[in-house]
């Protein structure tokens, strides 16, 4: 299957952006290897940007948007949208959404702005990791995932489980991280 990253940004900011979409595509490199280790899932990765204007309800994109793109992309292919917006309404704890190979995490801006690598690891790939775990465990059929994965979710943010902290290399570390993500081995329903 195909896990599609869709980094989404104002058109009239993609260049100067640039910094944040190649983290992106390292992220999703990233996560091919990190799927396959945790959830036994073969997955193959792209990443690219989407143009993303005001539209819509408050001149901004919603899920509606992205349902649709997902539906003209192909609903066979995995989409993970990295939104320039948080959903209006959602029960993800991590301001996401996920549906049938469909799922979306807002995306934080540096506020420095170009690549600031631990801003973009904390913010926005544990985000990634808490959706992705989601729906491979939805994908699975595994029961009691959405329990198992808030439940993970919410030590890391009480302080009570650090992040799973990985080097550029795809390997844990103890040093300073590339990318972070939820526990794998803190979610009870995995293999």
């Amino acid at each position: 299957m195909l896990l599609h990253f869709i980094l989404m940004m104002p058109r009239a900011e993609i260049a100067g952006r640039a910094g944040e979409f190649e983290y992106a595509k390292r992220m999703a490199a990233f996560y091919k290897s990190w799927t396959d280790e945790n959830f036994g899932r073969r997955l193959d990765v792209e990443c690219d940007v989407m143009a993303a204007d005001r539209a819509g309800l408050l001149g901004r994109p919603g899920i509606g948007t992205l349902l649709q793109d997902h539906r003209s992309r192909g609903e066979s292919t995995w989409h993970f949208y990295l939104a320039n917006f948080r959903p209006l309404w959602t029960d993800s704890l991590s301001e996401g959404y996920h549906s049938e190979n469909m799922c979306m995490s807002a995306w934080q801006r540096p506020p420095q702005g170009g690549q600031d690598t631990g801003f973009l690891a904390l913010k926005n790939c544990t985000a990634v990791s808490y959706e992705l775990a989601h729906e491979l465990l939805r994908q699975a059929g595994e029961p009691g995932a959405i329990e198992s994965v808030n439940t993970a979710w919410s030590a890391h943010f009480s302080g009570a489980k650090e992040f799973a902290a990985y080097g550029a290399d795809h390997a844990r570390t103890d040093g300073p991280p590339e990318f972070l993500t939820i526990d794998p081995g803190s979610i009870s329903t995995r293999r």
